[in-house]
């Protein structure tokens, strides 16, 4: 086992956030003096570029509009042992960090979630997006059997190895579903907690929109679900297509045995397409079920070429804020 000191890096995507990203590169600085700070500019039209790379961050930029398309280019770019990926706008307590790290590393996790709860006084938290996050979390426990309870935070820490095998195929605010679908499928040791969670600094501007996210949050669910277990999802298709015809059938065929004619053909033609439907469908769910497994295989192959966070630390080290290399 390696003695060596885990190397970590802070990861800050941000799209027009000059007021706070300073403030926010410094209090990460503070909380974890030796690591790297990465701010990924996501075409600001302000000075966000300008002031990260006063503060000391390491400015790149990437001009795919989106978070999770932000996402994916730094843990393709950015080489760490782990990593703490936050927003930059002001919201999250930098100052819970190593507590975050130092729980990653003891239990040999994969990664910690900061759950938000708000600051005394503070009103960060929309009403839509409180109730919103509470049926994203809710849908990601039954579907995926996750355990986390607050599904949308973007306050995280994560290990090497769960990172480079992360596919990152979200393109916005859908990544955080992303993350912990990703973590459920392999059945990765994961952890939730507390931190604090306060309200933009004045003249900052929130990009979330309660409806919009929220509806692409339910679709990428529904896509992730169709992905991970598609023998369930088109077994459920099947289901519904087949007591649609069914329940479309029985008049038919009640007349049918009375009287000896099928007076209502185009019904009775629908009947036979919703059946060869539910049939494909379950057909369907059966082939693409072995695939996903081919698939959960693949990722969990890429996941173990890493070694796991203890290894890089080494037992009994405690870990200490080394800069990440590129």
């Amino acid at each position: 086992m390696s003695s060596s000191r885990p190397s970590i890096a802070v990861l800050l995507p941000c799209l027009d956030e000059e007021v706070a990203i300073a403030g926010v590169v410094s209090a990460f600085r503070r909380a974890l003096p030796d690591a790297r700070v990465y701010v990924y500019d996501n075409g600001s039209t302000d000075a966000t570029a300008e002031r990260a790379a006063g503060a000391g961050a390491v400015v790149r930029s990437e001009p795919l509009k989106g978070k999770g398309n932000v996402v994916r280019r730094m843990f393709a770019d950015v080489e760490a042992d782990v990593y703490v990926l936050a927003d930059g706008d002001g919201t999250y307590d930098a100052a819970a960090t190593p507590a975050l790290v130092d729980r990653l590393v003891a239990e040999n996790l994969d990664m910690v979630v900061g759950v938000r709860v708000e600051a005394q006084g503070q009103d960060a938290y929309r009403p839509g997006h409180r109730m919103g996050n509470a049926l994203l979390s809710w849908l990601v426990r039954r579907m995926f059997g996750a355990v986390f309870t607050d599904i949308s935070s973007g306050y995280r820490v994560m290990s090497r190895r769960f990172v480079k095998s992360f596919p990152a195929l979200s393109r916005r605010f859908e990544i955080e579903p992303e993350l912990a679908a990703h973590c459920a499928n392999l059945r990765l040791p994961c952890a939730e907690m507390p931190t604090r969670y306060v309200e933009r600094p004045e003249g900052g501007e929130s990009k979330l929109s309660t409806l919009r996210d929220g509806r692409r949050a339910l679709l990428t669910i529904g896509l992730l679900v169709k992905e991970f277990h598609p023998f369930r999802f088109f077994t459920s298709v099947a289901v519904v297509l087949g007591l649609i015809a069914v329940a479309l059938a029985v008049p038919i065929v009640l007349t049918f045995l009375e009287t000896g004619l099928v007076p209502r053909l185009p019904t009775a033609v629908l009947c036979a397409a919703l059946g060869l439907a539910s049939l494909g469908s379950f057909l369907s769910g059966v082939v693409l079920d072995s695939v996903s497994r081919g698939r959960q295989e693949q990722k969990r192959m890429a996941y173990l070429r890493y070694p796991s966070v203890q290894e890089a630390v080494g037992d009994g080290i405690v870990p200490s804020r080394t800069p990440a290399g590129v």
